[in-house]
């Protein structure tokens, strides 16, 4: 068995290639793709090979965990049943291709317990489950309301949601780019430079992975304030020390979410309380690929990219 998969065969060089299959067992599904989505964090440090080393990690490399599949087989351990559509944040099946990540292909084989089943209408949002669940994660580790949130990117937006969604008094949004201050939903944005920004805050999340951001985020904290890096910092973090000193904060790091941030997040959509959509701004063809991950990484009206493998080439 073989695939069509996106390949990052090494920093900065990328390919559509057919790669072999590792063989299914008894608790494997095999699903066919319908939509990959692009993460313009992890998946760009990747590809620019300034991605810190993971275990597992190696080039050629399969990207992505934020994949939506139905199931054409399911094996007698796989809790899975042909026809069901499901999210599926990562995959290892290839012979020949390294899958730290590895769900951006048109076939897929893994364990069925590492599927997330959804419902076939919310097929396309689902790609933001991993998002989703990473902005719930982001709020929960808060421990307490969240004033600000740092970065109007797709992140920033789900932060935002979710916090609204949990009964939270909608926070601020602190959004550099004058494009990306447009299309808030129930809070507001402003920019980092005026008044409204300069506001104190007791809590506040940054989700612009900009190590850059975090003097001013500290800044702008009361005493015993919480800062939360939601983002993924491919460089060394620092911060001028006397004024987090003076004001005696907590620095919290959001890392992976965990199964519960997802069922949260399922949760919320299925009750009304939260919404992914107008989050997916662009779509591409597989063999596109080379300018939808330029698209991706460096334009800002993208906020998320979805390779659509239903697409006829």
């Amino acid at each position: 068995m073989d695939t069509t998969a996106i390949v990052f065969e090494e920093p900065g060089t990328l390919s559509v290639k057919q790669l072999a299959l590792t063989s299914p067992d008894a608790r494997d599904v095999v699903v066919e793709t319908l939509f990959s989505g692009i993460s313009t964090g992890t998946e760009k440090m990747l590809f620019e090979g300034s991605m810190p080393q993971f275990p597992g990690m190696g080039y050629p490399l399969v990207p992505g965990y934020e994949s939506v599949a139905t199931v054409v087989e399911a094996g007698p351990e796989s809790g899975r049943r042909p026809g069901e559509t499901v999210f599926v944040p990562g995959a290892n099946c290839y012979a020949n291709a390294a899958g730290l990540f590895g769900t951006t292909a048109d076939r897929l084989i893994l364990p069925g317990e590492r599927t997330i089943p959804v419902h076939q209408d919310f097929a396309e949002d689902a790609v933001l489950l991993a998002l989703a669940a990473t902005a719930h994660r982001a709020v929960k580790r808060a421990q307490q309301p969240v004033d600000v949130i740092i970065g109007h990117g797709a992140l920033g937006r789900l932060i935002a949601r979710v916090a609204i969604a949990l009964g939270q008094t909608p926070p601020r949004v602190l959004e550099a780019d004058p494009e990306r201050r447009k299309g808030a939903a129930g809070y507001e944005v402003f920019s980092p430079d005026g008044d409204a920004a300069k506001a104190a805050s007791c809590c506040t999340i940054d989700a612009s992975g900009n190590p850059a951001a975090l003097d001013g985020a500290i800044a702008r904290l009361n005493r015993n304030g919480v800062l939360v890096l939601a983002g993924f910092y491919g460089e060394r973090v620092s911060f001028a020390f006397p004024p987090a000193f003076m004001r005696e904060v907590s620095v919290v790091l959001s890392a992976e979410f965990k199964p519960q941030d997802t069922k949260a997040v399922l949760d919320l959509v299925a009750g009304g309380r939260l919404s992914l959509k107008g989050l997916i701004t662009h779509h591409a063809h597989p063999q596109e690929a080379s300018q939808a991950y330029r698209t991706a990484f460096d334009d800002p009206s993208c906020l998320k990219m979805v390779i659509d493998w239903r697409k006829p080439s």
